[in-house]
């Protein structure tokens, strides 16, 4: 890991990924502002796409701020939906509808 991406920042990231409740998502920015790294939202995706091999997280309930879904994630939709979240005509996630008030 670089020092920018740490084995402390990581974890950081994935417990708050942890904390999304069900039927509801967050998107990339919004888990970078809960950290405290208001520009990182990047660097939440990356981590986001290591995940397993950190454990079990809702990756899943991260979206971009339009709430499109992650590219090459085909499992995200399914679960989305076993959750109750509907997606819009466009494919992407009603953000007033679904984000997480935190």
């Amino acid at each position: 890991m670089s020092a920018v991406l740490s084995e402390e920042l990581i974890y950081e990231i994935l417990s708050v990924v942890e904390e999304i409740p069900k039927g509801t998502v967050a998107s990339y920015g919004q888990i970078a502002r809960l950290i405290g790294r208001d520009n990182n939202s990047r660097l939440v995706g990356k981590v986001l796409s290591m995940a397993q091999y950190y454990g079990k997280y809702p990756c899943h309930r991260v979206v971009n701020h339009a709430g499109r879904l992650a590219p090459y994630f085909y499992e995200q939709r399914q679960l989305l939906e076993s959750e109750g979240v509907k997606l819009k005509d466009n494919a992407c996630v009603d953000m007033k509808k679904y984000q997480w008030k935190c």
